[in-house]
């Protein structure tokens, strides 16, 4: 069915709207990877619940979730974009991983001491063995290659890990995935601590900017970004804040930094962060649309996530049934 190309797969938590910084970094460049790869792009909501959910809310934000996918420029005819929880072989394929997985290496995982940290009230094994449901996730699909970022990269190498060993043991059975280096999308930074990622988990409302963000909203935040003291434009990692502000100007309209950094001469940082700010709102405004408009097609979006679930489930059963097999489940 897609034995012909290489197959990439990434995913989504459903707890909030896609950042800009998710957008310019990775899922922008994603759009015309399916010339190259069969790309799977997951919603997955099992890895949500390992922080305790409202059922409406998560049921709302994981629809919202595949149609920003969507509306940002995946086509879901050339692009397989799924709920995880449809697929029960993740579950599936993440139990049976847990029994290959060592205590020692999720011991290792950063993530969870962090999460651990945040949500003192609720440590549960979910939160604990994570990994190895996002290994489930990757090695379901035979996948070659996974984008990732700086905080995933324990998870890849874990992954990894987790199929090396399974093959040691039964033989060739899942392909080991490698990183995904493409164009490298910019590296956009949190508006109120320009030394941090950009991220959707930021308590601070005006950090960070949202796919869905309403366009006087987004200027207000720009208004709002922290710069520094001297009012000189210049792109140098000193001044974290100008640079992340260039970077996200040159992302949307193609300008090199340099010929930004001419543009901007000697006009202050209030215009700037006003500049760069129509720029974002204007840039959104195709992809705010074509929510709205998917917003109003309930029926359109319903036979999307049944046609590609059944694509994704297709593609999961040939690697469950290999599994199964070879660790002798009765067929």
């Amino acid at each position: 069915m897609f034995d012909d190309k290489k197959v990439i797969f990434s995913g989504m938590q459903a707890t909030g709207s896609i950042t800009l910084g998710n957008y310019l970094g990775a899922l922008k460049n994603w759009v015309k990877l399916n010339e190259e790869y069969t790309c799977l792009y997951s919603v997955v909501d099992l890895h949500s619940i390992t922080v305790r959910q409202d059922p409406a809310e998560l049921r709302k934000r994981s629809r919202a979730l595949l149609m920003q996918y969507i509306a940002a420029g995946l086509d879901p005819e050339k692009n397989i974009i799924y709920y995880q929880s449809h697929v029960s072989g993740h579950a599936e394929l993440g139990w049976i991983l847990n029994c290959y997985t060592y205590m020692g290496e999720l011991n290792r995982m950063t993530q969870f001491k962090d999460k651990a940290a945040k949500h003192t009230d609720n440590i549960n094994a979910g939160l604990y063995t994570y990994p190895a449901l996002m290994a489930a996730d990757i090695l379901l699909y035979q996948t070659d290659v996974v984008p990732v970022g700086s905080d995933q990269k324990q998870h890849l190498e874990i992954t990894r890990d987790i199929a090396l060993r399974f093959n040691n043991i039964y033989g060739d059975v899942f392909t080991i995935p490698e990183p995904y280096i493409g164009k490298e999308g910019a590296r956009i930074m949190s508006l109120q601590e320009p030394e941090k990622k950009m991220s959707k988990s930021d308590e601070n409302a005006n950090a960070s900017i949202y796919l869905l963000d309403d366009p006087e909203l987004i200027k207000k935040k720009f208004k709002r970004a922290v710069t520094d003291s001297d009012n000189a434009i210049a792109y140098s990692v000193d001044k974290p804040g100008i640079k992340n502000l260039i970077d996200i100007y040159c992302s949307f309209t193609g300008e090199s930094t340099d010929s930004a950094v001419a543009i901007f001469e000697g006009k202050g940082y209030g215009n700037l962060k006003a500049i760069v700010g129509d720029t974002v709102a204007e840039g959104l405004r195709p992809i705010q649309e074509k929510f709205k408009e998917l917003s109003q097609n309930s029926d359109y979006i319903d036979s999307i996530i049944k046609a590609n679930a059944e694509k994704a489930n297709y593609m999961a059963q040939k690697t469950l049934r290999k599994v199964k097999k070879k660790i002798g489940l009765p067929q």
